[in-house]
């Protein structure tokens, strides 16, 4: 949960996660259809536009890897030795809510196959799919999903591992006892972080058949690292001028409205307009529950889905009526199981471990990309 003093991580996150089961609502399984004529407009843009806020999580996932992998252009926190471990410690953070999600997906989708005909029903799991899930290779392997979303985790911790290497290849110019270098080893890292990050923008994000892997992704991810670097100290000028650089050049190739809003939430999370309103405010309690909730929700909220939609599709009449009662219902139960599941799979063991969640979990959706 992010801290009271930077409130907007907080309703970004539960604001993108909600709008992001939105869109999976109304684009699978067969009780969407049937509303769909009359809401046509909503269901449009849920269906297209609201997969645009998968960059807000991926912007504010960088934003918080930078706190603990990167927090100044010249402090980087990762020795080459240290990498692997800090890769692997991450992946373990992540299984316990991401393998309770493929459980329910891989029941899920056995049960909607008895229930339901649906295209969008995942089929039986081959031993090879289990496996690179395992790894999280599924899209490289280019084996199908079981479940939406897991690109994403994939791709996370992919963002992650680079950052962290990053990180760690600048501390070799680090004066050796020392964890912060000098003016000139920060004008190194900036320079780095920025070369990659405009090689991301301007060449790897104009394919779509790069979508596999994390580069793809880097542009994005930067301006939230960016965003977190000019928090600190009198350079929030100075960082405003590269995020909107490294933007507007790739912008300036191919206009992406994907591009375009991650630069806007960077600019967000640099300044922080009215923070302390935010943070007084009466719903923040309840903002801040969504946000602590948003990856286990959205991961849970699929399996969810192809039940509520078997049973509604198998048992009750097939109406408009119905139909909104179903995507409600999946919405609730999914709200419900997300929390329980926070509780026990990440709160409860982040407390016995006496450490927070590893910074950057910021999960979302597998469109939008």
């Amino acid at each position: 949960m992010a801290a009271a003093s930077e409130p907007w991580i907080d309703w970004g996150k539960a604001i993108a996660s909600q709008l992001i089961v939105w869109h999976h609502l109304v684009s699978y399984g067969p009780l969407a259809p049937r509303l769909r004529p009359l809401l046509p407009t909503l269901f449009e843009w849920l269906g297209t536009r609201a997969a645009l806020a998968v960059q807000l999580f991926l912007v504010t996932s960088g934003y918080l890897a930078a706190r603990s992998l990167w927090p100044a252009p010249g402090e980087p926190r990762v020795r080459l030795a240290q990498w692997p471990a800090r890769v692997g410690q991450r992946w373990r953070r992540l299984m316990p809510v991401y393998l309770l999600a493929l459980a329910l997906a891989v029941a899920g989708a056995a049960l909607a196959r008895q229930l339901m005909a649906s295209p969008d029903t995942p089929e039986a799991p081959t031993l090879a799919q289990g496996v690179a899930h395992l790894l999280m290779l599924q899209d490289i392997a280019h084996v199908p999903a079981l479940s939406t979303g897991v690109w994403y985790i994939a791709i996370d911790l992919q963002l992650f591992a680079l950052l962290a290497a990053l990180a760690a290849v600048l501390s070799l110019g680090l004066p050796k006892g020392r964890g912060q270098g000098g003016p000139v080893l920060a004008a190194h890292g900036v320079l780095m972080l920025c070369v990659l990050a405009l090689a991301a923008v301007c060449v790897f994000n104009l394919h779509p058949q790069d979508a596999v892997w994390g580069i793809y992704f880097f542009g994005s991810f930067t301006l939230g690292v960016l965003a977190a670097w000019g928090r600190r100290g009198e350079t929030r000028w100075a960082f405003t001028a590269l995020i909107l650089g490294i933007a507007t050049a790739g912008l300036m190739l191919a206009w992406r409205d994907r591009l375009a809003l991650a630069c806007m939430v960077a600019l967000l999370l640099l300044w922080q307009p009215a923070r302390g309103w935010l943070a007084r405010s009466r719903v923040q309690p309840a903002v801040a529950a969504l946000a602590a909730w948003s990856y286990a929700v959205f991961m849970v909220h699929y399996p969810v889905s192809l039940m509520v939609n078997g049973a509604f599709e198998r048992w009750l009449p097939h109406d408009p009526g119905n139909a909104l009662l179903g995507l409600l219902l999946t919405w609730v139960l999914s709200i419900a199981l997300g929390a329980q599941a926070h509780r026990l799979l990440e709160r409860r063991p982040a407390r016995a471990a006496a450490q927070p969640l590893p910074a950057g979990t910021a999960l979302a959706p597998p469109h939008g990309r």
